[in-house]
């Protein structure tokens, strides 16, 4: 047969449409992996926060933030002006960075070390671990969406698995309050983000949360502990901070936001879980733990929920390409709750799909 006797429009349109769910399929593994990057060094700092145990909480939040909002500050300006969006927020889209910086930030670093004061480590890791339960929930009750079913059960699962692998331990009502806002703060640095991720993109969004965030460590470090809110780090504490700035901070907020933007927050968060997998995992390293056969269990039941919830086991369908949206051809696009609200009530999520924050 002739090219010329196809139905107009025949021969491009499916390799077309082939080409453009690999795409999709691609954006949003790569979300998927970025994200699970950021949980599991995050996870991999509560090791180091074991040899910061003497050094002012708010004086070393002051100084990871601040180190973390200088470096992040050139990478943003890679990707063009940094004033001009920053200049170009409204006064809300400011409050929700400061609330973004004092409640998933500074007030969820101070949370759960309150309520490890009187509690075990195993309480708020619990709390902490059933964010993906109230993010996939939350998240789409601000967009007038009904909670997707399969991200629901995933976060049901990663709460399991995460219990699973801390276990539970003494605790008492302050322990339990303090852990709740641990929760709190751990769903708010998903949440409170969303609105302001797609006009700044993930790297101005985490440099000028870490620069407020730092501020606000700051004048917490001089009512708190006055003049003794800050002092030069020995060299573990040194060693710590510097891995707390560069790398859990910058290299893992970069990649958490940008897994946000590609995936969602909901299916996004859902790798939290990894969390307490990874605490675990790297907790002998330095003699503060070990993994057994409940940690190995554990983390399977958070595997499962994480691959059934974000859709990697490959059983959704596709979203629309206009679901991403790229504001000013930056590469700053970020998901659009409206155009996939559809289609995630319909199907089971998909890789790139944002169908329950």
């Amino acid at each position: 047969m002739k090219r010329s006797d196809l139905p107009e429009g025949a021969g491009p349109a499916e390799p077309t449409a082939a080409t453009a769910a690999t795409a999709r399929s691609r954006h949003g593994r790569l979300g998927a992996l970025l994200a699970a990057v950021a949980c599991c060094l995050v996870g991999a700092s509560f090791t180091a926060n074991s040899v910061l145990g003497d050094y002012p909480l708010a004086g070393g939040q002051a100084l990871r933030y601040g180190l973390a909002c200088v470096l992040l500050l050139p990478l943003a300006a890679r990707g063009g002006p940094v004033r001009a969006p920053l200049r170009a927020l409204s006064g809300r889209q400011w409050g929700r960075l400061a609330a973004l910086a004092a409640v998933g930030m500074v007030g969820f670093n101070l949370a759960v070390l309150a309520a490890e004061g009187s509690a075990e480590p195993a309480v708020p890791g619990v709390f902490v671990g059933c964010a993906p339960v109230a993010v996939a929930v939350i998240a789409p009750a601000l967009d007038g969406r009904r909670p997707a079913p399969a991200v629901v059960a995933g976060a049901l699962s990663v709460a399991a698995g995460a219990f699973v692998v801390q276990g539970w331990g003494r605790t008492d009502t302050a322990g339990l309050l303090w852990s709740l806002g641990a929760l709190v703060g751990e769903v708010g640095f998903a949440v409170l983000a969303v609105p302001v991720l797609r006009p700044l993109g993930p790297r101005l969004l985490s440099a000028a949360a870490c620069g407020l965030a730092a501020v606000e460590s700051a004048l917490l470090g001089l009512v708190l502990d006055g003049g003794g809110w800050l002092r030069t780090p020995d060299g573990g504490e040194a060693a710590a901070l510097l891995w707390q700035g560069v790398v859990v901070t910058v290299v893992g907020f970069v990649c958490w936001y940008v897994g946000v933007q590609r995936i969602g927050a909901e299916r996004a968060t859902l790798f939290s879980g990894l969390i307490p997998v990874s605490a675990a995992a790297t907790a002998p390293l330095v003699g503060t733990g070990g993994y057994g056969p409940a940690q190995a269990g554990g983390s399977l039941l958070v595997g499962l929920g994480v691959a059934l919830g974000s859709g990697v086991l490959g059983t959704a369908s596709g979203r629309s390409a206009a679901a991403v949206q790229d504001d000013g051809g930056d590469g700053r696009g970020v998901v659009d709750h409206a155009d996939t609200a559809a289609a995630g009530e319909a199907d089971q999520p998909g890789p790139g799909d944002h169908g329950p924050g």
